[in-house]
Order: structure tokens, then sequence, then C-alpha cells
């Protein structure tokens, strides 16, 4: 089982910067990527950045120019930096693990998920 525990939301002007954490605790066997999705009321769930198990990221080509996502296994917590926020960034956003091969863009393939940090972004 993981517990993930996001932090670092907040509210900030158009074109300001947030960096948002993701605490990792517990175990499970096998991690097969990580993600940060975000939610705006009435709307789905998107994904934001994937981080893949080679080390890879991928980003929602919304965010590619402005967002960049990060992994410090040490510490084994998850970043997100988010630079030149817009008001269509806001939403609450949420850390996610998949521990088994399926989509890694797809939220319902995800296992274990935070409870969310609210980004607000004021124009």
């Amino acid at each position: 089982q993981l517990q993930l525990l996001e932090s670092g939301g907040g509210s900030v002007q158009a074109g300001g910067s947030l960096r948002l954490s993701c605490d990792i605790s517990g175990y499970t066997y096998e991690r097969y990527c990580m993600g940060w999705f975000r939610q705006a009321p009435g709307k789905g769930r998107e994904a934001v950045a994937i981080l893949f198990r080679d080390g890879t990221v991928e980003y929602n080509y919304l965010v590619k120019a402005r967002f960049s996502a990060s992994q410090d296994k040490a510490k084994d917590v998850l970043y997100l930096q988010m630079n030149k926020l817009v008001p269509e960034d806001t939403a609450m956003y949420y850390c996610a693990a998949q521990s088994h091969f399926g989509d890694c863009w797809a939220h319902r393939e995800y296992t274990y998920w935070g409870q969310g940090t609210q980004v607000t972004v004021s124009s």
C-alpha cells in the first residue's frame, strides 16, 4: 500500500509560480508510472505530467512549456514546478501511482491517489 500526500497549492496571480510536492510513504512491489493530474470544477480529471519508470517525463501539451515534473528518489517525493500560471490552470491537483501495467495517461488505471491540493490562479 502507498500513501500519497500533496502540498504546496495556493492562490496566485496569473504569471506566478507554485511548486507542488507529493510525499510518498508505504510500499508497493511495482510503480509502473507516477502522475500528476488535475480536475477543475465541472470538468473531468486530466493528466498533467507522467513520470515513467525509466525516468522519462511527458507532459500534457497545455502545460509542456511551463511545468516541470521531477522525482527525488532518495526522499521519495514528487515535485511539480508550475511557472507562468494562467487562470485555466485553476484546479485540484493530485499525484497518483500506478502499480500495474496499463495506460499511464489514463487516470482510471491508477491505484493510489493523494487527497489533492488546490491551485487557484486569478487574472
